[in-house]
């Protein structure tokens, strides 16, 4: 893929990175990182990864080598509810 120049700071994207070709079924494998951008040098995505929808796992900072990005697109932020 080719990549942007420049990613705005603050950001939501969703990246596809590649893991590799999974040995016990020969298939590539994928991880999806849902987020907003902190960093972006050409080489390096630096971004602060949404918590799950079900509150399992918490927001956490996620450093990306752009050589495993496979797709990167932007995509709305996530609506918010009032809470009851």
């Amino acid at each position: 893929m080719i990549l942007p120049k420049r990613i705005p700071l603050g950001a939501r994207i969703v990246v596809r990175t590649t893991m590799g070709v999974d040995a016990t079924d020969g298939r590539e494998k994928y991880r999806d990182y849902v987020g907003h951008v902190t960093g972006w040098d050409g080489t390096t995505l630096t971004m602060l990864r949404d918590e799950s929808a079900n509150g399992r796992r918490k927001a956490e900072i996620v450093t990306i080598d752009a050589m495993s990005i496979v797709r990167l697109k932007p995509i709305p932020e996530r609506p918010t509810f009032p809470r009851p």
